[in-house]
């Protein structure tokens, strides 16, 4: 194995820790990661709604000190570790958050949910922060690539590739194409490789997301071209991740028949925890959940009140009413078998260390 570098960033192992919102992937997780060895990365959408800023009215102005907070708190934990920031840009402080993070002193912005098309021009006063968009497909990486170009002289220092049959979250996929077994995540990893290669003389990583749990994984992302992994659901059954032990318990006590898509009102599909989904509906209707801020661009529930609040949703499974609250995963999130810690998971991929020549 050898060290991952992004940009003007170097870090020991190839690792980013995936953002996990809200507030599951705050400065604790993030900072640990760091620590490690590997990238850390802090999900920046609602993290102002546990936190000391939120006035039950400020959800922006919350928003943005809050990340200022976890990015300094992050780099108290980890003071020479690469410490960077997930911003959706399905968001509609998406600009803001990005910002935040460059002032902050985030090292890298990974950046997916939508395609984002401005970010080089967010980020120009900031040109050392490394860019990393997340796409699904060659044609994703492409349309980027030559936007970021035309319009603002740069590409990505790495791209993530998200596999949709595997991943957490929010998905870059339409909800009839995931499990068709028509996707191959390790094709579109060679893909964007040989894309910028070709079109652009640039050799950047291309990192694996989705479906990576243990070594094992590790091993094949690399052997099938990846040059990297992101790994987000392994990292929640963790001391120092940032949810509740209610949450943690949730992916301990989940079977794999447990773990289904439920369509966001965001108007994309997204992997989690299914079981509870008409509970987290029913909430809303019981409690007359209001819209806090209109923090998506596109929201059912804002416009018309299908389906859930899914900022509150999120916020309640992090503050430990896992009941009630929308618990994201991955595929893998069932074979969390107990509490572990973050230097443990490091210890467990990288048994072997690194190419003796790439140490750093």
């Amino acid at each position: 194995m050898h060290p991952l570098t992004i940009g003007k960033y170097k870090v020991p192992f190839p690792l980013i820790q995936g953002g996990m919102g809200v507030r599951i992937s705050g400065h604790s997780l993030a900072g640990h990661v760091a620590k490690a060895g590997g990238i850390g990365l802090i999900a920046t959408a609602g993290l102002g709604l546990n936190s000391p800023h939120w006035d039950g009215k400020n959800f922006y102005a919350a928003d943005k000190a809050a990340l200022a907070d976890e990015i300094r708190k992050a780099y108290e934990i980890a003071p020479e570790g690469v410490i960077g920031t997930n911003c959706m840009v399905a968001v509609n402080n998406y600009d803001e958050a990005v910002l935040t993070s460059c002032e902050a002193g985030a090292k890298v912005i990974v950046s997916g949910a939508g395609l984002p098309l401005n970010l080089p021009g967010l980020t120009a006063d900031y040109p050392d922060v490394a860019l990393v968009p997340i796409v699904s497909s060659v044609k994703a990486a492409e349309l980027i690539a030559r936007k970021w170009k035309k319009a603002y002289d740069r590409l990505p220092d790495a791209v993530v590739v998200e596999d949709p049959d595997t991943a957490g979250g929010h998905l870059g996929e339409k909800l009839e194409n995931i499990g068709s077994g028509d996707y191959d995540q390790y094709a579109t990893v060679r893909g964007v490789k040989e894309y910028f290669r070709r079109d652009w003389n640039l050799n950047i990583p291309v990192i694996a997301a989705g479906g990576v749990w243990d070594r094992g994984d590790l091993l094949y992302a690399l052997e099938q071209g990846a040059d990297a992994v992101q790994m987000a659901s392994r990292f929640v059954a963790t001391r120092e991740c940032d949810a509740m032990p209610e949450y943690k318990q949730a992916y301990l006590d989940c079977k794999q028949e447990d773990i289904g898509l439920v369509m966001s009102p965001a108007g994309l599909p997204g992997r989690a925890i299914a079981g509870n989904i008409e509970a987290v509906r029913q909430f809303d209707l019981d409690e007359g959940t209001k819209c806090p801020a209109g923090c998506l661009k596109k929201c059912a529930y804002k416009t018309t009140g299908e389906r859930f609040c899914i900022v509150q949703a999120l916020d309640r499974a992090q503050r430990g009413e896992v009941d009630t609250g929308l618990i994201f995963c991955g595929t893998n999130a069932w074979k969390a078998n107990r509490i572990e810690t973050v230097q443990e998971i490091f210890d467990e991929l990288f048994a072997e260390g690194i190419a003796s020549s790439d140490a750093v």
